[in-house]
């Protein structure tokens, strides 16, 4: 029988199968490790364009929340304007409303028989307080206020006897509800 000696053989052929894995081995840790520089280099490109987007946005926010606050300062002002313009409006409607009601005392005092002493208005009550040479005078007094189609209802709130220089009269107060007037039952219709 012959026997071939293949020692040497196998050993190379080992030798030559680990050097190959080992080259195989270095070759994928080559590549993973150029994969891995690769995938940092594209996270932080996208690191820093999230990052930009996100300075890019707070500026955006930042120039829309001065126009939103300049908004709410015009807003504010325009609520003040439309208040005064309100005021005014109120007050061009009410502008005769005392001349008419002075008018309409001086035609419904009974002359010569009593005299106002103050006279206040609030709102839509009339508060009148006065002196008469009688009760009589009182009473006919509050009959023409009644009569008037300036007053809904017409309340005594006192009457008391006074002296005044050795006179005995009567002073009064008088408590009246206006009615309103065209313009403010408009103005109730149209809220």
């Amino acid at each position: 029988m012959i026997r071939i000696n293949l020692l040497p053989y196998r050993t190379a052929r080992k030798k030559e199968n680990v050097r190959r894995q080992l080259s195989v081995l270095f070759s994928s840790l080559f590549l993973v490790i150029i994969l891995m520089f690769y995938a940092n280099i594209r996270l932080n490109g996208e690191i820093k364009e999230v990052n930009d987007n996100i300075q890019r946005t707070k500026t955006e926010i930042a120039k829309y929340e001065k126009i939103n606050k300049e908004i709410a300062e015009i807003k504010s002002k325009l609520e003040v304007l439309k208040t005064k313009m309100k005021v005014i409006s109120d007050l061009e409607a009410d502008r005769y409303e005392p001349v008419r009601l002075m008018d309409a005392m001086t035609i419904l005092i009974v002359p010569n028989r009593m005299w106002f002493v103050s006279f206040d208005t609030t709102g839509k009550t009339v508060n009148l307080s006065g002196v008469a040479v009688d009760s009589q005078t009182v009473a006919d007094f509050m009959t023409r206020l009644e009569g008037s189609k300036l007053f809904e209802t017409v309340n005594l709130k006192t009457i008391k006897k006074q002296m005044v220089r050795q006179a005995s009269l009567k002073y009064f107060e008088i408590s009246c509800n206006k009615k309103y007037a065209k313009q403010e039952v408009k103005s109730e219709a149209k809220k």
